[in-house]
């Protein structure tokens, strides 16, 4: 019991601390820099996918008419999921305007519809964002600077997470850690993930598309199998706003996490270290690890428990973790405000884990999200 308790502990640990500290020691012998050309304007496609978005689509339109590209070099395409509401007439009255409407004929969900675009993409690079994402002028021209490096095969925006009044949250935390965490990656090697929101990829690695698991990891997955790396890039920016509902919210993430386990199932030669190197302990550690910790917690609770019959300092141990779990209880109670910031930090640890245990769980049986339907915001 004790040799599984400090091990559930250390993978803990090393999950959140280790690794990154590791790829931190890493850095200081092995940077790999990217040779970003902001001159370097390539012909682009720009895809937007979009499921029933009447009420906030004329946003979107308005922030991608003022994005600064090229216009004869920059290709529009909004991916509709056979929208049921106005959302496609809305689109198709912006045709004079270089904007083009691809429409599924029958909803089969995101990467479906992307795939619809991909076919009729004329960009050597296709940028994919969404709906509720917020593109800075020149976050194309950003973005696209970094495939000046022959290596790059993929590039990652970095999120700004808000809510509804342009405040930081517990969450906004929770993604500042992620980003620090692809920036680290990015200098050693390649990032493990790209985000769903805003993310680049040179078209060539666009030709095996599965509609059945997220665009965003098997992008990434491609890429290292083509030869290249991801990266995240600083510059390009991706501003999103907090879901409103949590409930919704903690949805949103057992489904991201099931379809990302799915994704990692099928392609599970790249977590051999022996062809894939680093990139398949990066994976290991970021991907694997990460979604594993709730078995890690849940065993380390229950050894305690069995180690405090007879150990002062177990049953400190357990009490250390009743305080944690009882502060993430008060963090969610979102709509206080008389909740201390300090305690959404717990919250969005517990939720995170509580999403990966139940996406295991649907995982295995059997259960697969396909489609989507907008979160609101």
């Amino acid at each position: 019991m004790l040799t599984i308790f400090w091990l559930s502990i250390i993978s803990i640990f090393y999950t959140y601390l280790g690794y990154p500290l590791t790829l931190l020691l890493f850095s200081i012998c092995r940077h790999v820099e990217v040779r970003r050309d902001t001159s370097y304007l390539p012909p682009v496609t720009l895809v937007i996918t979009v499921y029933n978005e009447e009420t906030r689509i004329m946003e979107k339109i308005k922030n991608t008419l003022e994005l600064d590209y090229p216009e004869e070099r920059l290709q529009i395409l909004f991916a509709s999921d056979a929208s049921t509401d106005s959302t496609d007439d809305i689109i198709a009255r912006y045709a004079g305007r270089g904007i083009k409407l691809v429409r599924s004929p029958v909803r089969k969900g995101k990467e479906s519809a992307q795939r619809y675009a991909i076919e009729q993409a004329t960009g050597d690079i296709i940028v994919f964002t969404d709906v509720a994402t917020m593109l800075d002028k020149d976050a194309i021209r950003n973005i696209v600077s970094n495939f000046a490096d022959p290596s790059v095969g993929c590039v990652s925006s970095e999120d700004r997470f808000i809510d509804e009044h342009g405040n930081v949250s517990g969450e906004g935390f929770y993604v500042r850690y992620e980003m620090w965490l692809r920036s680290l990656e990015s200098r050693v090697n390649s990032v493990v993930g790209l985000s769903g929101s805003f993310f680049a990829v040179k078209k060539e690695i666009c030709t095996d598309w599965p509609t059945n698991i997220p665009s965003d990891f098997t992008t990434l997955l491609n890429s290292i199998k083509h030869g290249y790396r991801g990266i995240s890039d600083p510059h390009s920016i991706g501003i999103y706003k907090n879901i409103k509902d949590e409930k919704k919210e903690f949805r949103r993430k057992v489904r991201t996490i099931t379809r990302g386990i799915s994704a990692l199932m099928a392609n599970k030669e790249l977590l051999n270290p022996i062809y894939h190197g680093i990139f398949s302990w990066q994976l290991i550690s970021h991907k694997l690890m990460r979604w594993k910790v709730p078995f890690f917690l849940v065993t380390a609770f229950l050894t305690s428990i069995y180690l405090a019959l007879r150990s002062s300092f177990f049953r400190l141990v357990v009490t250390a973790q009743l305080v944690f779990y009882f502060m993430a209880g008060l963090g969610s109670r979102s709509s206080s405000s008389s909740v201390h910031p300090i305690l959404k930090i717990p919250f969005y640890f517990v939720q995170a884990n509580l999403a990966a245990a139940f996406a295991w769980i649907k995982y295995f049986k059997g259960e697969h999200f396909v489609t989507w339907t907008p979160s609101n915001r």
